[in-house]
């Protein structure tokens, strides 16, 4: 099937930038009549259709979405990526725009946003106190939606904290013949974290293993190496969970100092599949997080809000296993 063209093939052929493309199909002024006929003859020429009908009446059709991220903290690039691919493929602008750390000067920020009648919709995945959730007002802003996927600190607070692939491995690890666990925990802060370690408990205890600990760790690779290190020599046969790829990383690197075979001895998961996870010796078994869909996802639930249609449901596949060689050496069960 031919993809459809959009806005970005359109300033492509015409020479003109995205917003030039969407400036010119919602009818803002300031647009040249020459540089009007170059764009709709380009788009003619592709037989571009743009997705600009059926929107809300609730504010101006700027063709223009604005994403919103707090400064003080890193940004989720990957889920901006997904956002902006998705809001392009439909013919809108999205810019990205930083909101201050303070609480106040956030708030005041949001709503210069607001009334400022560029955007007709404002998409953020962290909360926004004064509009959290909000879907416009009557008075003629536009839709602001406020996902949540991270909490202020970029703590995951959403759909990455769904625990369910850690019951998947030590499932299948009880089913390769592995009765003994540990699970080398991340900071008790993090939504994600306390989410794992709740999965990890419930599935041991459902399964009739042993669990020789929970150690709190702090995501980094020394966390895992020190847990190791604490052990006792005869802990192996074991099976670690570890609360990311670096803290796995670590755990294999202080397993295989003290001379345990992995993965024979030794398995060792991991979480957010690192590039470099693929190349460890064994390669690691960890979990694939997909934020690029995620920020599609959430950028078509705005979307679907400015228009009035019903939003999408969310994919429930964005979580998956990741098998490699640091499990790859199944024990008959007995």
């Amino acid at each position: 099937m031919e993809k459809r063209p959009t806005s970005h093939d359109v300033a492509h052929l015409a020479g003109v930038s995205q917003s030039t493309v969407s400036f010119v199909f919602t009818g803002r002024p300031g647009i040249s009549d020459a540089t009007r006929e170059r764009v709709l003859r380009a788009a003619s020429e592709l037989h571009y259709r743009p997705n600009l009908a059926a929107r809300s009446m609730r504010t101006q059709r700027t063709g223009r979405l604005a994403v919103v991220v707090p400064i003080a903290t890193m940004n989720p690039l990957t889920l901006l990526s997904g956002a902006i691919a998705a809001a392009r493929d439909e013919g809108y602008v999205v810019e990205v725009v930083s909101l201050p750390d303070e609480s106040g000067a956030r708030d005041e920020r949001l709503a210069e946003l607001v009334d400022s009648g560029q955007y007709e919709g404002i998409l953020s995945f962290t909360p926004l106190p004064t509009l959290d959730g909000g879907a416009g007002d009557s008075t003629g802003g536009p839709v602001v939606l406020s996902v949540a996927e991270f909490d202020d600190a970029m703590h995951m607070t959403g759909a990455f904290t769904d625990s369910r692939p850690i019951v998947e491995m030590i499932e299948r690890l009880a089913a390769q013949g592995h009765r003994r666990f540990l699970h080398i925990a991340g900071p008790a802060d993090f939504p994600s974290a306390r989410s794992r370690r709740q999965a990890y408990l419930d599935a041991v205890s459902r399964l009739g293993l042993e669990s020789i600990g929970v150690v709190d760790g702090d995501w980094s690779g020394d966390s895992g190496a020190d847990a190791i290190d604490a052990l006792p020599s005869d802990a192996p046969p074991l099976a670690v969970i570890a609360a990311n790829d670096l803290v796995a990383t670590g755990a294999i690197r202080a397993a295989t100092r003290r001379g345990w075979r992995l993965p024979a001895e030794v398995a060792v998961t991991g979480w957010d599949d690192h590039y470099q996870s693929a190349f460890l010796v064994p390669s690691l078994t960890t979990v694939s997080q997909d934020r690029e869909r995620l920020g599609a996802h959430s950028m078509q639930r705005l979307m679907a809000a400015v228009r009035g249609t019903e939003a999408p449901a969310r994919p429930d596949d964005l979580l998956t296993v990741v098998w490699r060689e640091s499990t790859d050496s199944p024990q008959p069960s007995e």
